[in-house]
């Protein structure tokens, strides 16, 4: 069994996979859709994912505000929880994503990525980040 990360962006979607032993987090992919409310084949290849990888448990990152506020992005991602979990039929946890993306750009920045390629990689980055912080947080409690 594996567990996914996904980084859900308002056109985009990272995608994480861990390995086996559940220890580390490498990004696979981004998936992309024109539409924000466009999800049926975002939904469909997160599913084909879930098969080729035999993932058990997806970790979907939950974007709060700075002050721990919720807002129409943390609600929307909490809408795409519900309709993984009925889709998958798998747990689906929120793990906060707050600085992700920050992390996710100093780490390209310290990589030498240039600045105009850096939109291309950074969701898969960030989904990776999300996952890496979910496996160690479950290694350690």
């Amino acid at each position: 069994m594996r567990i996914m990360g996904l980084d859900l962006g308002s056109k985009t979607v990272g995608v994480a996979i861990s390995d086996p032993l559940l220890i580390t987090a490498q990004g696979i992919e981004i998936i992309r859709r024109k539409d924000e409310n466009k999800l049926r084949q975002t939904l469909a290849r997160i599913e084909e994912l879930i098969l080729e990888y035999e993932v058990g448990e997806i970790v979907l990152g939950f974007p709060k505000h700075m002050n721990n506020d919720i807002g129409d992005r943390a609600r929307f991602s909490m809408e795409f929880r519900e309709k993984l979990e009925r889709r998958t039929g798998l747990p689906v946890a929120l793990w906060d994503e707050r600085l992700t993306t920050v992390s996710a750009d100093k780490i390209m920045m310290e990589a030498g990525v240039r600045r105009e390629n850096r939109k291309e990689y950074v969701d898969q980055i960030a989904a990776s980040i999300i996952l890496q912080e979910y496996l160690d947080h479950r290694r350690l409690t």
